[in-house]
């Protein structure tokens, strides 16, 4: 543990001086490693827990806290509250998540950004590779302590459904927020893309259809995927290949006037 410490107060300072030395574009490419970093770390972490069983008991105990004790087949709260985390969970289905996408590049195609419509087709689709490969090698079977609330053909881990709906939400905010200048309103739409993974996640853990663990390590691996996605768009976009958020008929009617 001393040495593990030690280490990371060198990256630690060995980052800050690279980051007072450097400029906003260098800034922005270094806080977005450290948090893909951060986030595939926890990945890792969450998924060797699982492999070794040490998870199952904040598994359960999360898990038995969404149900009615003399009852577990039974979330708690009334009918119309279930009905309510069934929508939520929809949220982060493939059909939803597939519809909201094509509506997004559908519009940056409209506003002459191909290549950037590209790019969010491409971070769905190897989203859905990863998240079924990872699904297939871990092969977690779903929770067995209560009957799930919600239909459900894949296995566990990592929840699909919270590493889908972070890829996209998190992918579609942060597009949405290059096109604002106003902190408030960049801080806004990164909010709402974030709560809306959120509560996705959640709902899947409520409906007994994912351990907490499963959803845990879908948000960190569907956060990593986006981070770095995102990362990549900035640096074809630094090279020109990838339209910048000012391109287009938009800016250019703006000039005009």
């Amino acid at each position: 543990m001393p040495n593990l410490l030690f280490l990371l107060k060198k990256v630690f300072s060995k980052l800050s001086g690279l980051m007072s030395r450097s400029g906003k574009a260098e800034k922005t490419t270094l806080l977005t490693l450290c948090l893909a970093a951060v986030s595939l770390y926890v990945f890792v972490v969450l998924a060797d827990e699982v492999i070794e069983g040490d998870t199952q008991g904040f598994d359960s105990f999360v898990l038995l806290a969404f149900r009615d004790r003399s009852n577990p087949s039974d979330p708690v709260g009334p009918d119309w509250f279930e009905g309510i985390m069934r929508d939520f969970t929809a949220l982060g289905s493939f059909a939803v998540l597939s519809a909201i996408s094509a509506m997004a590049v559908g519009f940056l195609v409209l506003t002459r950004k191909s290549h950037a419509a590209w790019m969010v087709v491409g971070s769905l689709t190897s989203g859905v590779l990863a998240s079924s490969l990872l699904k297939w090698a871990f092969a977690r079977p779903r929770p067995d302590l209560a009957l799930h609330a919600t239909a459900v053909y894949t296995q566990s881990f990592p929840s699909g459904h919270a590493m889908l709906s972070a890829i996209v939400y998190l992918t579609l905010g942060s597009l949405l927020a290059r096109t604002q200048t106003e902190v408030r309103v960049k801080i806004y739409l990164l909010a709402a893309a974030a709560m809306l993974t959120l509560i996705v996640g959640v709902s899947r853990i409520y409906l007994g259809v994912h351990w907490p663990t499963d959803v845990l390590a879908g948000w960190a691996g569907g956060g990593a995927w986006a981070l770095l996605c995102w990362l990549a768009m900035l640096w074809l976009q630094g090279k020109g290949t990838v339209e910048p958020p000012g391109d287009g008929p938009a800016s250019a009617s703006n000039v005009d006037s």
